[in-house]
């Protein structure tokens, strides 16, 4: 597993369709951001090259926050399509100690299986959790990736949709969780950073960022 990381904002221009098109439909943007990586990397290349993103919402717009171990080659991207910078995240990985405090968010698929005996579905379906559930859910998952939950805010996001080559359809619940928390376990930490958490991974989910807290 490479230990190198880097952090990528894509600000996609809503005048050029093709980036139109891959902000409607998760499958299409996930095939847009692997074209920035070599080829060859198999068939597991997305994990391989810890390829994480999600989408945000910001005052001017959306735009794409994607985390890789390659460096991505932007030039791929279509000369239309926005602005895009890189940059590692080294500095920030490299200062995590345990005490320390950080802001965090992560859109995530926050999902249980369901047992034998359910009469809520199918047995070993897995459903979405919504409102305190998934919060529970996030505080288990945050605790197992080294991180005492200071704070907690959650709001449901729409869900991420597309459609697979095969014609089969993703759907994908999103949360978002934001707050602050204190490190406990540095390893913990990063190495869920660099895995992500949660279902859906490929397709806008799982991806957690942190950033130094007061």
């Amino acid at each position: 597993m490479s230990t190198e990381l880097w952090i990528t904002q894509i600000i996609p221009d809503l005048r050029d369709r093709a980036a139109r098109d891959d902000l409607g439909d998760v499958v299409r943007l996930h095939r847009r951001i692997m074209s920035l990586f070599p080829d060859g990397l198999g068939p597991e290349a997305r994990r391989r090259a810890a390829v994480l993103f999600r989408l945000e919402e910001r005052p001017t717009g959306t735009s794409i926050l994607m985390q890789s171990s390659i460096e991505p080659a932007l030039e791929k991207l279509p000369a239309s399509y926005g602005k895009a910078r890189c940059k590692s995240l080294a500095p920030l990985l490299n200062g995590l100690r345990e005490g320390v405090n950080v802001h965090y968010r992560i859109v995530a698929n926050a999902t249980r299986k369901l047992g034998r005996n359910t009469t809520a579905g199918r047995p070993k379906q897995v459903v979405p959790l919504h409102g305190a559930e998934a919060d529970e859910w996030w505080r288990r998952q945050a605790d197992a990736a080294g991180l005492v939950l200071r704070s907690l805010h959650s709001r449901q996001l729409d869900t991420g949709t597309g459609r697979r080559s095969d014609n089969n359809r993703v759907t994908h619940a999103r949360t978002q969780f934001d707050g602050t928390a204190t490190v406990t376990d540095p390893k913990a930490l990063i190495d869920r950073i660099h895995a992500g958490i949660g279902r859906g991974k490929a397709y806008g989910c799982g991806l957690l960022t942190i950033a130094p807290a007061p």
